[in-house]
Formats: C-alpha cells, structure tokens, sequence
C-alpha cells in the first residue's frame, strides 16, 4: 500500500495547478473531461514507472495471448472477408438472404454474412467486416447501425474452448453459454430493427423475384466489376488490411493487460469490489465482485476469476459469466469503435446495444439453466479437460487450422443455405405465375 501511495497526492497537486492557473474556464464540462482524462494518464504513466517489472509482465502476458491464441484465431477471417468482399460473393450472398434479412432485422441480405463471420471467428470480426461493407457503400448507415448491435458477437472457440473447458473444467457449460449468447445477439438485433424507421428512406427491391438465382450471379459479376481489382492485388490489399487489424488488436490486448494489472497492483480492483459489497446487501464471493469489474474492462480475465468464485452458486457464475461474454469489455470495445469511427456509425448506440446483449444473454442464461441444463450442467471438475484445453487452444498451428477450417465451414453452409433460399422463392415465383 505504501508504495503507491504518493501517487494520489501528485495527481491532487497536479488538478489543484492546474485549477489555479485556469479558473475562469475550469469548471466548463468539457474541460474536465479534459482534466480527469490527463489525470488518468499520469496516474498510469506513474503507475508503470513505479511497478515496471508488473506492468512488463501483464504487456507480455498480453503479446503472448495475442501472438498464441488471437492472431491465428482471427487473421484467416480477417483475410477471407476482404477478399469475399473485393470478389463480390457478399453482394451475391445478399440478393438470396434479403428476403429473409429484412423482415427480421430489417436489413439487406449482405448482413447475414456479417453475422455468419461473427459467429464463426468471434470479436472484433464483425465489427470490422461491417465498417468495410459501409466504407464501400454496399449497405447504408441505418443498416450498419441495425447491424452492429447484433452482428458484435464471441466466437465458440471462446466459449466451448476457453471458457467451458478451461476455466470451468466442464464442456456441458459450453452449449449453454454459446445458445443464450447468440439468442441474446438476435434479440437485440430484432429490437434494433425499428431504430431509424423514420429516417430510413423505403428501398427499392431491384432483384429479380422471379429468379433470384438469375439475380444474384448478376450481381455478384457487377460487384466484381466494380471493384475492378486483379486477384493478387486484391489478395495483397487483403493481407495488408488484415495486418492492420490485427496489429490493432494486439495492441489493445496489451494496452489492457497493463491497466488491469495496474488496477490490480495498485488495489483499485478490490477498493472497488468492497465498495459493491457494501452497497449490496448480500454476501458475494471477492472474487465473483473482482471477476466482473474486471469482466468490464476485459472479458477473459473477469471469466476466469468468476469461475474462481468457489462459493458461488453455478448459476450465478454462469449467468455473470454470460453477461461479460456479452458485454465483452472496453478491450473489444476500444478495438470496434476504432473501427467504427471509420464510418458514420454511432458508437454510443453500438455500446447501448452491448449492453441489452449483455443483459439479455445473463436472462437467457438463467432460464435456458432452469428449463433444460440443471441437470446436465454438473460443478464437477474433468481430469481430462486440461489436456483437452490444451489441444484446444495451445498449439498455434492446430489454432489457425481450426479457424481456417472453420471460416470454410460457415462460408460454405452461408451460400448453401442462400441458394436453397433462392431457389426456393424461385419456385415460388413460378408456380405463382402459373
């Protein structure tokens, strides 16, 4: 505690100088806002100078979850949407989706790509898949809203392997966390559908609806047109692109490795976990209350100290654990909203919706335990999982094989799945002129 202690005191003295030379214009709020950010710098700046050997463990704690897990997790997708984009094939996908996409979310068919890649890969894909297809113009900015409030989603890798398995030593958890997760991305995403109803201009339906095959193909060779570019520029921009984002991600994995770490050395995790104790009349596990607050920054950390919580009930592990999954933490959200700001997304809407799928995921969560899992569910724990976990999650090699087999999967099962559709309205169409 003494170590860190004088940190408090230069912060004060540093707002209190500032305060004096500027008191005219000090208390207007966008100053302070000004000053509590710069305050938060220096304390963290001071943070790192007075604890380096902490900090530099968390950043490479950090590199390392990043260069092991995360880079060959995400870096087939991110490769594969730019190129299936540049190609034309989400265009394509879209034409047959559309009748489906717009009544229920009240978007056009290219987000069921989005979500299909999001659900596949997990955060920040979709996010970021979204904020090319808006760059490009092939969706408008109340269809990119519409989208990102439920197209943001973890992937099963996480859930099943990391969170199931690893943490909880019990895979049975796995179908329950990835149901009440998805199914509280597709609630949120039906409540964003009235959002711009008034704005949004009606559009017109320029398929064919009597071949929506016929369409479709058309479509995707206009889309290809208009992009104009040869398969290996195409390719190179791709790697490129993904390179980016990835360096992006990386980069925040640290960032929030370090702050955590800091809050935790420093005691603010657990100033404030007794200050929720307090006002919460009931008695929590230090570690389920230590788990969420820092669930909120960044999600796997707050998971695994919330499976820790061994005096908590199962159920309200799992449901806490649902709502982090769905929240996914400021970590995701400084990597999507860096994205986001790209375009004319609304990030403030994009956070509103994390968290009706936060709170909806926890609700599904408890009911779906109540009515099916409570007596598949067991708080037992698996002397297998652990080498499970690791065939999971800790070979880089088997990691970006499974991604890459899996991004294959979920493309396949997408345009299968959109040329049974269309055909199917095809038919339709026909047997209704007949």
């Amino acid at each position: 505690m003494t170590k860190y202690m004088f940190i408090l005191p230069i912060t004060v003295i540093v707002f209190f100088a500032v305060y004096l030379f500027n008191k005219k214009k000090f208390f207007k709020l966008k100053n302070i806002k000004t000053y509590l950010l710069a305050l938060l710098v220096i304390f963290f700046v001071s943070s790192l100078i007075i604890f380096p050997y902490n900090t530099i463990n968390a950043a490479l704690k950090g590199l390392k979850t990043w260069a092991n897990i995360v880079l060959p997790s995400l870096m087939p997708f991110f490769i594969g949407a730019e190129m299936l984009i540049g190609l034309g094939v989400v265009n394509f996908i879209g034409v047959l989706l559309n009748p489906i996409m717009q009544p229920l979310f009240g978007v056009s068919g290219e987000g069921s790509f989005s979500f299909a890649m999001s659900i596949a890969s997990g955060y920040p894909v979709g996010v970021s898949l979204i904020s090319k297809l808006r760059q490009q113009k092939i969706i408008n900015r109340i269809e990119a809203q519409r989208l990102v409030s439920f197209c943001s989603t973890s992937g099963p890798l996480f859930m099943i392997g990391a969170v199931s398995v690893g943490m909880f030593n019990n895979p049975s958890i796995g179908a329950l966390l990835t149901s009440s997760h998805y199914l509280g991305a597709i609630t949120t995403g039906i409540i964003f559908r009235n959002y711009g109803c008034f704005k949004a201009k009606k559009s017109k339906n320029v398929y064919n609806k009597k071949n929506y095959l016929k369409s479709a193909f058309k479509e995707l060779i206009e889309a290809r047109k208009r992009d104009g570019r040869s398969i290996s520029i195409l390719m190179n921009d791709s790697i490129k692109s993904a390179l980016e984002a990835m360096f992006m991600v990386g980069g925040f994995i640290i960032i929030y490795s370090v702050i955590i770490e800091i809050l935790a050395t420093t005691g603010v995790i657990n100033f404030l976990s007794s200050i929720i104790k307090i006002i919460i009349p009931i008695n929590l596990d230090t570690k389920l209350v230590e788990g969420f607050i820092s669930g909120l920054l960044e999600m796997t950390n707050g998971c695994k100290l919330v499976s820790e919580a061994k005096t908590t009930s199962i159920i309200t592990q799992l449901c806490t654990v649902s709502f982090l999954i769905g929240w996914s933490g400021f970590s995701i959200h400084s990597q999507s909203i860096s994205m986001i700001n790209l375009t004319d997304i609304s990030s403030k809407l994009y956070l509103l919706s994390k968290v009706l799928h936060a709170l909806f995921s926890s609700m599904y969560c408890y009911g779906l335990y109540k009515m099916l899992f409570n007596n598949i569910i067991v708080a037992s724990f698996l002397a297998s999982s652990n080498s499970m976990h690791e065939s999971i999650l800790g070979n880089w090699l088997k990691i970006l094989k499974f991604s890459i087999g899996l991004e294959l999967i979920f493309i396949i099962v997408v345009i299968s799945i959109s040329i049974v559709i269309g055909s199917m309205y095809s038919i339709k169409s026909l047997a209704i002129k007949k």
